[in-house]
């Protein structure tokens, strides 16, 4: 079977680098609103507020950009369900440095929250089944790391983080290669000592590759009665039981569902991380 390394935690170093990054170009020079108004040494309790039911994460996120602050208690665990007034967070500090930073940080916050609540409609389905529901590599140039731990807040699973880490044959290396056959059998001479996945669109081309060998399919854009009968053909076929196979192009909350009992190991979902609704969640001061 094939897996991936899961981006299960998110390294501070790491948070800060991206935090420094994503500061420069919302505060390049100060904010100046905050500086004209408010007087410099002023301290705040400000609380970090769910505004409506969600599965939370950026737990890390909040520990890292207020880390300079008096105080930064965490109150839902990251993966944990928020109800609609419930408090996140509560932070102490200095006001200028809390205003300065609540729209980044909030940002963050939002979409990844966004993404696991989202992650988390289709894993409850899917769990009874055993069948994952993976990420894919659309995502937000530059926010990777931060969606795709996302995804496994809110239950998902990983699928390569990227095209170094793994390999997965589609339709136009196919093409360029001159079919199934001369692919599989370049990317074997590389050596490259990764599990080899081959995007299929045909029937036909599974048995190709089974004649080749390869550790895994991805069923793209077949019917779920399709689906069935290229399960049937893998399964069937040496070592077919230890082959991974999964379904994927266009899945959606409506049609995936369909696909649950077809004998697949997992199902993998663009919209995961693409066409999400960022969660609803605002800081808010307390006192001054």
């Amino acid at each position: 079977m094939i897996s991936y390394e899961q981006q299960s935690d998110l390294v501070e170093e790491f948070i800060i680098q991206k935090l420094n990054e994503f500061l420069k170009e919302d505060i390049p020079l100060g904010d100046k609103t905050s500086i004209g108004i408010v007087p410099k040494n002023t301290e705040i309790t400000a609380e970090i507020q769910a505004v409506e039911n969600l599965i939370f994460s950026g737990g890390p996120i909040i520990k890292a950009i207020f880390k300079n602050l008096n105080e930064v208690e965490i109150f839902i665990k990251d993966g944990a369900k928020a109800d609609s007034g419930d408090i996140i967070a509560r932070i102490k500090g200095n006001a200028i440095e809390i205003l300065s930073r609540e729209r980044v940080m909030l940002n963050l916050i939002q979409r990844m929250s966004g993404i696991a609540t989202n992650v988390q409609k289709f894993t409850k389905l899917a769990n009874p089944h055993k069948i994952l529901i993976l990420d894919t590599r659309k995502t937000t140039p530059g926010l990777r790391k931060f969606e795709k731990y996302a995804v496994v807040c809110g239950g998902g699973i990983n699928h390569r983080y990227s095209l170094s880490h793994g390999i997965l044959i589609k339709d136009n290396h196919l093409k360029a290669a001159g079919g199934v056959k001369p692919a599989i059998e370049m990317i074997r001479s590389k050596d490259f000592n990764l599990p080899i996945e081959l995007e299929v669109d045909y029937l036909g081309q599974i048995s190709e590759a089974l004649d080749i060998g390869v550790d895994g399919f991805l069923l793209d854009n077949m019917t779920p009665e399709e689906t069935v009968k290229a399960v049937d053909i893998i399964r069937n076929s040496k070592q077919g039981e230890n082959i991974f196979i999964e379904s994927s192009g266009n899945m959606n909350y409506d049609n995936f569902q369909s696909y649950l009992k077809t004998g697949v190991n997992a199902i993998s979902i663009g919209g995961l991380t693409h066409s999400i609704k960022s969660s609803d969640i605002r800081l808010e001061f307390k006192t001054i």
